[in-house]
């Protein structure tokens, strides 16, 4: 009797951990809508304003976000390039190949090549990032241990992770390969749109340091 009990311990724990994980994969966040779609292309857009920021700050901020954070760390390629820098009129935009990676075990890993079109618009305080022409590489041939980008399957967005192509009838469940693709991809495009947003709260906070800092100073040399 002691064994079953410390066995069901053991095990329950165990499957509640993997129903949990379950029910993470269908999250409301990742089913109906959750892949939004502009004229039949999907389209990820996420606008916020910068309190305190000039014009001319943004879009620099932004230049530096867009070289440093996505084209620079992005999979050398031909792919992966800024396609124009436009201070006058406040426009940003490259093109992106990243990996998206689904699973890590020992000796194995499955991800994919992840392509996207960035574009930044800032002006009149505000940031606009729009994220488009989405597609993926994945399955891609293997050299000596390393991916060669060449041969494998490519999906389109459109075609794979939206609604219609990635959840079931009902739309409660991700269906299972195409699931995890819109899975990814959603937290992907979050987690693009917060790194830019935290960016601009660290830079605020800089700033404000030094103006206190620079306070201080004058008052330690007033002379009344």
């Amino acid at each position: 009797m002691k064994k079953i009990v410390l066995l069901l311990l053991l095990v329950l724990p165990l499957m509640a951990i993997a129903q949990k994980t379950k029910e993470d994969k269908n999250a409301p966040k990742y089913l109906k809508g959750a892949v939004p779609v502009e004229n039949g292309i999907v389209t990820f857009k996420k606008t916020f304003r910068v309190p305190g920021q000039t014009d001319a700050q943004l879009y620099e901020n932004m230049l530096f976000y867009v070289k440093d954070n996505l084209v620079v760390k992005g999979i050398e390629d031909a792919w992966t390039r800024m396609l124009s820098e436009g201070k006058e009129d406040g426009i940003i935009t490259a093109k992106v190949e990243e990996w998206l990676v689904f699973s890590k075990k020992f000796l194995s890993i499955d991800k994919t090549r992840l392509r996207y079109q960035i574009i930044v618009t800032t002006g009149d305080g505000a940031v606009n990032i729009t994220v488009t022409q989405i597609s993926y590489l994945y399955s891609e041939e293997w050299e000596e241990m390393k991916p060669t980008g060449m041969g494998g399957e490519i999906y389109r967005a459109e075609e794979w992770i939206t609604d219609e192509h990635a959840l079931n009838k009902k739309g409660t469940k991700l269906l299972p390969l195409s699931g995890k693709f819109r899975r990814k991809t959603v937290d992907r495009m979050e987690e693009l749109f917060n790194n830019a947003m935290d960016m601009f709260e660290e830079k605020i906070k800089e700033e404000k340091s030094k103006e206190n800092e620079t306070k201080v100073q004058k008052r330690q040399f007033v002379i009344e």
